[in-house]
């Protein structure tokens, strides 16, 4: 089990923290599964959208900033997060996101899967696929969103580089993934350790400019592995490469490393323990707001400067 298990999360940069709560929850269907704050800046939200119990490799995460400027999606940086849904589940999809006038593309096929791109509040792109690799998660079911249309998790991400060439020696060289396919300048990988949250698109555009993270795009890409031995073997593994890896971050719900990919993206390895059942029981989870322990001595300015919060 040595091994780099998918996606674990990905976290974005929002702006209205009720207006990106309502967008994950009442549109897309899915749960919140922790609120917190920044652990670096106390005085903003960290909200945890997944699945029902919070697995891995359903995890969206954001930084809510009121009045962030709009960030632009470019080189160095993920671009898309691809989610699995059921096979034939689009046309409902398509009805919905036309009904609550969701800006989306028109459905179309990437590597033999068929697929509708949109943009949620802030402009971050997100893509729904009819998977065609087995997945066998369950999606969460609402009161509009039954099981056999239900977002499942993640089913790619994708990463844009002016060159794609040590990325992918980061990918099959150190995480074990390996080349499956290419579609023009898309090149995907795959590792075989899970079924589902296994894929990475690299898209090459060599005059791509730099992208400018802020609101609406992505701030780091999560991969996934068991423990926490696990994860200070690939920091190893990432050191012997000559590349700059943080010491191993308690981040409360994961212990994780970062380090910065040679294309400019920013990694983030993060482990399956403790999960997110720690300070509320699955029942809870997301109920009400959880601080690490050095903010808790500032609950109460902490509480009076974050924006309410109707859930």
């Amino acid at each position: 089990m040595s091994k780099i298990l998918g996606l674990h999360h990905i976290t974005a940069i929002a702006g209205d923290a009720q207006r990106n709560y309502d967008f994950y929850t009442k549109v897309l269907g899915f749960r919140l599964v922790k609120k917190t704050v920044n652990f670096d800046d106390p005085n903003t939200y960290h909200f945890y959208f997944g699945d029902e119990v919070g697995s891995p490799g359903t995890i969206l995460t954001f930084f809510p900033w009121a009045n962030v400027r709009q960030g632009k999606n470019g080189a160095g940086m993920a671009t898309e997060i691809g989610y699995s849904v059921p096979k034939g589940s689009l046309d409902f999809w398509k009805a919905r996101l036309e009904k609550l006038k969701v800006p989306h593309n028109a459905p179309g096929e990437r590597f033999g899967e068929k697929h509708m791109a949109f943009q949620d509040p802030d402009g971050l792109w997100l893509n729904l696929i009819e998977a065609e690799q087995r997945d066998d998660r369950k999606g969460r079911v609402t009161a509009e969103i039954s099981a056999d249309v239900a977002i499942k998790g993640f089913h790619t991400v994708t990463l844009t580089l002016t060159s794609i060439k040590a990325t992918a020696d980061i990918l099959t060289g150190i995480f074990g993934y390996r080349q499956i396919a290419q579609e023009g300048h898309v090149y995907r990988y795959r590792t075989d350790a899970v079924e589902g949250a296994a894929l990475v698109d690299l898209l090459e555009k060599p005059e791509a400019l730099r992208g400018v993270t802020a609101g609406g795009t992505n701030h780091h890409v999560a991969f996934r592995v068991k423990d926490e031995e696990t994860l200070m073997a690939f920091r190893e593994r990432v050191a012997s490469r000559g590349l700059s890896i943080t010491g191993k971050i308690d981040r409360d719900y994961f212990f994780s490393l970062y380090f910065r990919e040679p294309g400019g993206v920013l990694f983030e390895i993060a482990t399956d323990n403790p999960g997110f059942a720690t300070d509320e029981t699955m029942e809870e989870l997301g109920s009400s707001l959880q601080l690490p322990d050095q903010h808790e001595p500032m609950r109460d300015r902490i509480e009076k400067a974050l924006p309410a919060l109707q859930t």
